[in-house]
């Protein structure tokens, strides 16, 4: 019964699971940010810089 009192390894464990979500999540960011600059999104880059650019002129 050492085996469910053992609990060494649990805390490596939880540090690959995060470790893991992270870059999941890292690399779903970098795939939308490359669909959006590399024009295979249906998103206007140059209308929202304008956008940006516009929202800054203001006071």
């Amino acid at each position: 019964m050492e085996i469910f009192t053992d609990e060494r390894g649990q805390g490596a464990a939880e540090y690959i699971l995060l470790f893991g979500g992270v870059i999941v999540i890292a690399i779903a960011g970098l795939l939308i940010y490359n669909s959006y600059f590399t024009d295979k999104a249906p998103f206007n880059t140059q209308e929202d810089m304008n956008t940006v650019r516009g929202c800054l002129r203001e006071p």
